[in-house]
């Protein structure tokens, strides 16, 4: 798997509002949040980038007030593929 690192400046980190031995997953998590709360990435990619659990994430989304990306059309094409799965058996 490939990675991606980030460059930040050492003050701006100190500057900070979060004790550092967190830095790395306050960040992802925000950073998470923010490509989410914009339509930049999908909600399942956002949770595996926060590393956190689908309901723990959903959790946070709430207490941060972003409104979940799905609509009347993502939820046809969820009832189809559920009836698709039901045929299949």
């Amino acid at each position: 798997m490939k990675t991606l690192k980030i460059e930040i400046e050492e003050d701006v980190l100190f500057d900070l509002k979060i004790p550092k031995d967190r830095w790395s997953e306050e960040l992802k998590k925000e950073l998470a949040i923010q490509l989410y709360r914009e339509k930049l990435i999908s909600i399942g990619n956002a949770r595996r980038l926060a590393g956190m659990e689908k309901m723990d994430f959903h959790f946070l989304l709430g207490e941060r007030k972003v409104p979940r990306h799905y609509d009347l059309d993502d939820y046809r094409t969820d009832l189809e593929t559920v009836e698709k799965w039901e045929a299949d058996e």
